[in-house]
């Protein structure tokens, strides 16, 4: 290591007067290395420097003495921050998706010659909150939350799991209060969701959610509607078959779980 001179030291000490930016420069990078150079530049300390850094010392102890102490501030994590962002992006949703359900309660007492509303609407319940669940065009901190470890199908579960959080103990209401089968309007929604996620890996989950309600409406519900009667897939011998629907779909889920680390910006 090439040490500065005394000179060199003592013309930086006064200010660097006679000595070029490249120099000044040099003589800043070593200080910052070699405590030897910095003892000594102390030592070439002019009068002035010492009675400036005095006087400096003293303003800033008196400042911090006298100074009032700072207000504590509650502090709000990232993750605080998002999941109240979250709720408010998620309640208006639940909110229509809840008064749906007690919409189609009041049909299947005021009207029992149609087909539940309730078995109906069961299976694209959740999809709505979903789709905003984990959609950059709802989420106000998407950029945030897409570059964090967190971001994939971790992520995705547990937007999903707070949807039916909600979603799930409606339908349990709705079901008992209109005599229906409880595993006809859980086993459905619950293969919808895992749909959802499973063709959400590959297309996004705001799309596959948005085809899928779709699709279900125009083969299952509407025609039932239309015909007064009840589609064979909501029948009670298909209890099993949306069973093993529901479980196959979760599984495809898991090993599809990389494509959620790569979503399209646009989903």
């Amino acid at each position: 290591m090439t040490h500065p001179t005394t000179l060199v030291l003592a013309r930086y000490a006064d200010g660097g007067r006679g000595l070029d930016d490249a120099a000044l420069w040099s003589v800043e990078v070593h200080l910052d290395a070699c405590a030897q150079c910095r003892a000594h530049l102390a030592g070439n300390v002019t009068p002035a420097t010492t009675d400036l850094l005095d006087r400096v010392a003293v303003s800033l102890d008196q400042a911090v003495r006298t100074s009032p102490l700072p207000a504590r501030r509650r502090t709000r994590t990232v993750a605080t921050v998002h999941r109240r962002r979250l709720a408010r992006t998620l309640f208006p949703w639940l909110a229509v998706t809840l008064a749906v359900l007690g919409c189609g309660v009041l049909l299947d007492s005021a009207e029992p010659s149609l087909p539940s509303l309730v078995l109906l609407l069961a299976p694209v319940a959740p999809l709505p909150g979903v789709a905003v669940a984990w959609s950059r065009r709802t989420d106000p901190v998407w950029e945030l939350i897409a570059t964090t470890p967190a971001a994939g199908l971790a992520m995705v579960l547990w937007r999903t799991l707070a949807v039916l959080v909600v979603v799930l103990p409606a339908l349990l209401v709705a079901g008992a209060t209109t005599g229906t089968s409880l595993a006809l309007v859980l086993l459905p929604c619950l293969a919808f969701t895992a749909a959802t996620l499973a063709l959400g890996a590959f297309i996004g989950v705001r799309r596959a959610a948005i085809g899928l309600g779709a699709a279900w409406s125009g083969a299952v519900l509407l025609p039932s509607v239309a015909a007064t009667s009840l589609s064979p897939v909501l029948q009670p011998g298909s209890n099993a078959v949306w069973a093993v629907t529901t479980v196959a779909l979760a599984a495809v889920t898991l090993f599809a779980a990389t494509h959620f680390r790569r979503l399209p910006s646009g989903h």
